[in-house]
């Protein structure tokens, strides 16, 4: 599972976000454990199938273009969703890469703010053993630099949520798609600049999948900045949920509630 949120707002300090709900509340039940076969992981590859993330789209919009890595169709190309304009300016998530991105996001995951929650301190190698399984694997899970107005300035994980070790921890539905976040420099905290683009990420994620109805996210229940600019970014909180390495507080955006929250 991944790691937890860094801050998104503001420095972090312990609170409550809120009581949990109740126990008849099916967003708060625990789900069977949930082992997927490789033989089940294969299938769904092989109906949703794969192509390039070239960035041809962006090429025609005038946009620039960054090239990502071919992943497959488990999460509808995210290196292909293009930039959006928020009211912090033109956002676009872009695929990692280790032999570019390796040293800044490696910078970032050692900043303290960052460290307390993220865990991944230390040497390059330690941000490159967290990136290559994601790179490598079956696309259940895409790294991504958020690029706002042509300068990085966060790290993304878009997963697979369902096809996720979070799914025995949480009812899952299928497409379930979930978030983590990061933003890399103090300058962009504690302005409100996170619940902007977790706004905008999810209304991509929306966007571009079709048969996700909901985007999950999980901070630390510990995160209260990171929880608070969910709430602000028309996520609900649906419940504590104890994981194997935190307790968090599950973060809901609902497509049915979209235009609501």
């Amino acid at each position: 599972m991944p790691p937890a949120d860094a801050s998104t707002d503001a420095d972090t300090s312990p609170a409550d976000p809120g009581e949990a709900a109740p126990p008849n509340d099916p967003d708060c039940q625990d789900t069977l454990d949930l082992r997927l076969s490789e033989e089940m992981i294969a299938l769904i590859v092989e109906q949703d199938g794969s192509r390039p993330v070239d960035g041809t789209d962006n090429a025609r919009r005038g946009a620039p273009v960054f090239t990502g890595t071919t992943q497959h169709d488990l999460l509808d190309n995210v290196g292909e969703w293009g930039p959006v304009t928020t009211p912090s300016g033109v956002f676009q998530l872009v695929p990692a890469r280790v032999g570019r991105d390796l040293k800044l996001i490696s910078r970032w995951m050692n900043d303290p703010a960052v460290a307390a929650f993220w865990e991944l301190a230390g040497p390059e190698t330690v941000t490159a053993d967290h990136l290559r399984p994601q790179l490598d694997g079956d696309g259940r899970s895409v790294p991504c630099l958020g690029v706002l107005d042509g300068r990085p300035m966060s790290y993304w994980e878009i997963y697979r949520a369902d096809l996720d070790p979070l799914a025995r921890h949480y009812p899952a539905r299928p497409h379930d798609t979930g978030i983590h976040l990061l933003i890399g420099g103090v300058a962009n905290r504690g302005r409100g600049l996170g619940t902007a683009l977790l706004k905008a990420v999810a209304d991509l994620v929306l966007d571009h999948r079709p048969p996700c109805a909901r985007v999950i996210a999980e901070p630390d229940l510990r995160n209260t900045p990171s929880v608070s600019a969910f709430l602000s970014a028309g996520f609900r909180f649906s419940a504590e949920v104890d994981l194997p390495d935190k307790r968090a507080a599950l973060m809901v955006r609902d497509r049915a509630l979209r235009t609501v929250l």
